[in-house]
């Protein structure tokens, strides 16, 4: 592992310190895990918006040719 300097306000630095778990576990091992969770939400992110790029809404467009039929065949109680 590879020790970083990593700058937190006062205020943070004293909520984080004041978890039971940053006392057991340590700084260093919270800040990890919190990183590892940050970058695979970011990840999901990322494939979630490659996919809409790609896929939209998983519908392709209605051309006007088609407008007037897109609620055929299907059944509406009313």
């Amino acid at each position: 592992m590879k020790a970083i300097h990593v700058t937190f306000d006062e205020a943070l630095l004293e909520r984080l310190d004041g978890l039971p778990e940053v006392r057991e576990r340590g700084r260093s091992a919270v800040l990890r895990e919190a990183v590892t969770t940050w970058l695979a939400r970011k990840n999901a992110e990322s494939i979630t918006r490659r996919y809409r790029e790609g896929y939209g809404d998983g519908f392709p467009p209605i051309d006007d040719e088609l407008a007037g039929w897109t609620s055929q065949g299907t059944q509406l109680d009313a």
